[in-house]
């Protein structure tokens, strides 16, 4: 999209550095230097050559080592099977592929993920006075204490991260367990975080029945575009959400300039994100997220575009809803089942004359 990723090299050079170059990973360590570290022992030799003890013991220690990265590599190889083949009716397995790829750049600021670190500028804001603006009780310092709040898709914890520090409860949940891993060690590196933040390597649907009505809000920022079934996605949420909770969402209209400047732009001709990021059928238009979450018991409070700037890196809000925007609703207290109604039978229309009337003027 035309606001989630890094830019490219070329449009990096027009943009003033922030911090570490894109080849390292947030330890400031090359990339690949603790895998090539298994190879790269100095051999030593005998009079003759290698001796035959110490063959024998480089023969063990190699085949330790092989040992050691084939358990890994099926260890690894089993999780992804086992992400795959669970039977998800919101995780689309190749959206999952495309993360897993990028699971440990998270936490680089100048990497594919830098207008992510930069749209915290405006949606940390945007959650914490909306929440604010709704309740009078709050603590300096700690704005959201008391508050439990759901990360959905929450990555390597970047959003999950800032509203911890400002006091708020956080579950934050991803069906990538290497993406969980990034994010538990960020968090390790503020001890203030660990008992605020805890993460789950699982999906939403996962957690529907041991978690009803249990989160005060529910956060999907930059996630239903990449959902299987959206519809389904939003149930979960009002399922997960406590009465007259609140719901975040950030995510990408379907216009053809999305199309354009999130597609064919920001992938293919800068960089922004990696080829391929997005489908723009799983876009959605404003009016058409509003219909789905009146229909499903939520009340759309708030529509706001955002606009991303490629050369500077940073976002802003804007009346225009044409490429990304947020959404602000609320979980009804009761959740209207007009549309599970029957009509009245012809029976019943001349047992009940004055109610069939009636209902056939709703």
């Amino acid at each position: 999209m035309w606001g989630c990723g890094g830019l490219s090299r070329a449009a990096r050079a027009l943009v003033a550095p922030r911090g570490r170059s894109s080849g390292a990973d947030p330890r400031g360590r090359r990339l690949g230097t603790a895998a090539g570290d298994h190879y790269g022992q100095g051999f030593q030799r005998g009079p003759g050559g290698f001796s035959e003890n110490y063959s024998w013991k480089m023969q063990l220690t190699s085949n330790s080592t092989r040992f050691v990265h084939l358990t890994e590599m099926k260890s690894s190889m089993s999780a992804m099977k086992r992400l795959y083949s669970t039977s998800h009716t919101t995780v689309d397995s190749k959206e999952m592929k495309k993360f897993q790829l990028l699971a440990h750049r998270w936490w680089d600021e100048q990497g594919e993920y830098s207008a992510l670190h930069s749209l915290n500028d405006i949606r940390v804001p945007f959650i914490r006075d909306t929440l604010l603006n709704m309740s009078s009780d709050h603590q300096l310092g700690s704005p959201l204490s008391g508050v439990k709040i759901l990360d959905v898709g929450c990555g390597g914890g970047l959003l999950s991260e800032p509203l911890g520090r400002l006091g708020a409860s956080v579950t934050g949940i991803d069906p990538l367990e290497d993406n969980i891993r990034t994010a538990e060690q960020h968090k390790s590196f503020d001890p203030v975080l660990a008992k605020r933040i805890q993460y789950k390597p699982c999906s939403l649907e996962d957690i529907v029945e041991e978690a009803t009505e249990t989160y005060d809000v529910i956060i999907a920022s930059e996630v239903v575009e990449h959902v299987a079934d959206l519809e389904t996605f939003i149930k979960y949420c009002y399922q997960v959400l406590k009465p007259e909770g609140s719901l975040f969402i950030t995510t990408i209209n379907k216009t053809q300039l999305s199309y354009i400047l999130g597609i064919v732009v920001a992938e293919r001709i800068m960089g922004i994100v990696p080829e391929g990021t997005h489908d723009w059928e799983k876009f959605i238009s404003p009016e058409e997220l509003e219909c789905l979450l009146d229909s499903n018991g939520f009340l759309v409070k708030t529509v706001n575009g955002m606009s991303y700037n490629p050369l500077s890196g940073s976002w802003s809000w804007t009346e225009s809803t044409s490429i990304n925007y947020a959404v602000h609703a609320m979980k009804s207290r009761v959740k209207e089942q007009s549309s599970s109604r029957e009509p009245p039978s012809e029976t019943d229309k001349e047992a009940h004359p004055a109610e069939a009337s009636a209902s056939t003027t709703i």
